[in-house]
């Protein structure tokens, strides 16, 4: 890997950065902490605003002068975010209308049966998820437990028949499969290629000075989009792996390399 000609590093956030829906480890945060030193880094996930604010940045261990040098991509890459001055500020947002939303959920609920879904026994919080710019399905709920979302589809098998159906419905839309139990649902084009082309115009950085760590770097995943941008991509097996992936980046950054 060479990384001496990148200028930024853009990373999935759930199953890359951290375990689904889970805090950024305390290692993590110190790794990430270490790279911000050295080069620009951006976290492009199908998660809301908050969750990633709340989930990875707040856990960032970094001096704030460096903070600048962060940027968050809620939802898909449909809204964007820096911080500047102690705060976040919105560069863009592609917000989804009233109707919108309200054609989006009504397919979900009709596919929400068998045999394209078996209903759990128990439900952990929101099923369906207005985020906004996106809308979102985690099979078990949002707050289910790790180790239940892990197990319930690794090889993403019931989620390709979900999203199937809802391709169906609505073609207009842009339907992807992120985080272990989870559909995220855009307007057409807004999903992580789109993020990677707003990081291009509004940041000025040219796709062969990007490098982008992924765990679904797959056809239907929603960080294979990226690769189709013709950005270099690894795809990371483990929150383990990223991290000693980023340890190997922070020494060449160190040397120079």
């Amino acid at each position: 890997m060479d990384v001496s000609k990148k200028k930024i590093i853009i990373a999935d956030l759930d199953g890359t950065l951290a375990e689904t829906k889970q805090e950024l480890s305390e290692e993590m945060g110190r790794v990430i902490g270490d790279l911000l030193r050295y080069i620009d880094f951006a976290v492009i996930s199908g998660a809301s605003f908050k969750q990633i604010e709340g989930q990875f940045a707040k856990r960032v261990k970094v001096e704030e002068r460096f903070m600048s040098r962060l940027y968050l991509l809620p939802t898909s890459g449909a809204s964007m975010y820096r911080f500047d001055g102690g705060r976040w500020i919105e560069l863009y947002a592609e917000r989804l209308r009233e109707d919108e939303k309200a054609k989006i959920i009504a397919s979900i609920n009709s596919i929400l049966k068998e045999p394209i879904y078996k209903k759990p026994d128990k439900i952990y919080g929101k099923l369906i998820e207005d985020r906004d710019t996106e809308i979102a399905i985690s099979a078990l709920g949002q707050d289910a437990p790790a180790d239940l979302k892990k197990a319930w589809d690794p090889d993403m098998r019931k989620r390709f028949v979900m999203k199937a159906e809802l391709d169906k419905l609505i073609p207009e839309y842009e339907v992807m499969i992120g985080g272990s139990t989870s559909l995220d649902i855009t307007r057409k084009g807004m999903n992580k290629g789109y993020g990677i082309r707003r990081i291009t115009e509004t940041l000025g950085y040219n796709i062969d000075e990007m490098l982008f760590f992924g765990d679904k770097i797959v056809e239907g995943g929603n960080d294979y989009p990226v690769k189709l941008e013709g950005v270099e991509c690894i795809n990371v097996d483990s929150v383990d792996h990223t991290i000693e992936l980023f340890r190997g980046i922070k020494a060449r950054l160190e040397g120079g390399a």
